[in-house]
């Protein structure tokens, strides 16, 4: 059964005839949220305003299973060059990863007149966005998974594997990440998979990661692949706009996960490193 209000179950017994619409919330990773309706006007939830006028979520039916099968289902997201999510159009976001790690929550919210605040809502679905299968230019088809995706998450926790288990910067490696960030601007000679900057130095910012603050590329993170001491930083994929010169873009130094100059040594970790390098190869195995 599912949670409802008090006054909401008083008016679902009591009516025949009602108002109704679906209600979709996006979470992405950032925290940012987006709120949005199936209806032509914008209704108003909890004091939550859905607007009509964005994004259009359709699929993400109601399911109900006995067991712990992880639901997936395919959803389509219809956007226009106007949508937009921090200055970008939600369809090129959603082609640099926007929403990677983010939640989509399905509400039904009752109505006794479109005008009027929402009597109350229940929750249809909730789950993660796993796969981005298609991006067009006016539509996007995912799939989403229920949240019973996270039981299938490794276990246990600590693996035995030559490589460091942290994630960099994360509270387990702890190195700042301030200490080793820097900003640059885009220099002449930059192409959608170089970027030329003087900044650059031999291996400092292999695996690395860049964010662009401004042009066409604004709010786009990369990884490098490699960075040399002739001023070049090469891109794992390359980037779907070009970059213009001045470009400004954040830079932070990447880590191999070894015990060498290209990990732990390269930032004088070496007591936080957790993994067990001496674990021998398959090959030699025995």
């Amino acid at each position: 059964m599912k949670p409802a209000s008090p006054d909401l179950v008083a008016y679902l017994q009591n009516t025949t005839q009602f108002l109704f619409a679906d209600c979709f919330t996006l979470t992405l990773r950032t925290g940012t949220q987006l709120f949005v309706c199936d209806r032509d006007i914008p209704i108003t939830v909890a004091g939550t305003v859905f607007a009509a006028n964005g994004i259009r979520v359709s699929g993400l039916k109601y399911a109900i299973k006995i067991g712990v099968d992880v639901d997936e289902q395919d959803i389509t997201i219809a956007a226009s060059s106007a949508d937009l999510i921090d200055g970008v159009p939600f369809l090129v976001a959603l082609r640099r990863g926007v929403l990677d790690g983010a939640t989509i929550q399905r509400d039904r919210a009752f109505f006794t007149a479109w005008t009027a605040p929402a009597i109350g809502s229940v929750t249809l679905f909730h789950g993660r966005v796993s796969t981005v299968d298609k991006i067009g230019r006016t539509e996007a088809s995912l799939k989403v998974k229920s949240d019973l995706v996270l039981l299938d998450t490794d276990m246990p926790r600590n693996l035995y594997q030559p490589s460091c288990l942290h994630t960099l910067y994360d509270a387990g490696c702890s190195v700042d990440r301030a200490a080793h960030t820097a900003t640059g601007a885009v220099q002449a000679g930059s192409t959608v998979a170089r970027i030329v900057w003087t900044g650059a130095t031999a291996g400092t910012y292999d695996q690395g990661t860049l964010v662009f603050t401004s042009g066409a590329n604004a709010g786009v993170q990369v990884t490098i692949k490699t960075s040399d001491s002739s001023g070049n930083l090469t891109l794992s994929y390359p980037l779907d706009a070009a970059p213009g010169v001045g470009d400004g873009f954040t830079i932070s130094a990447g880590c191999d996960h070894s015990t060498g100059s290209g990990g732990c040594l390269k930032f004088s970790n070496l007591p936080n490193f957790r993994g067990f390098p001496f674990v021998p190869p398959p090959e030699t195995a025995y």
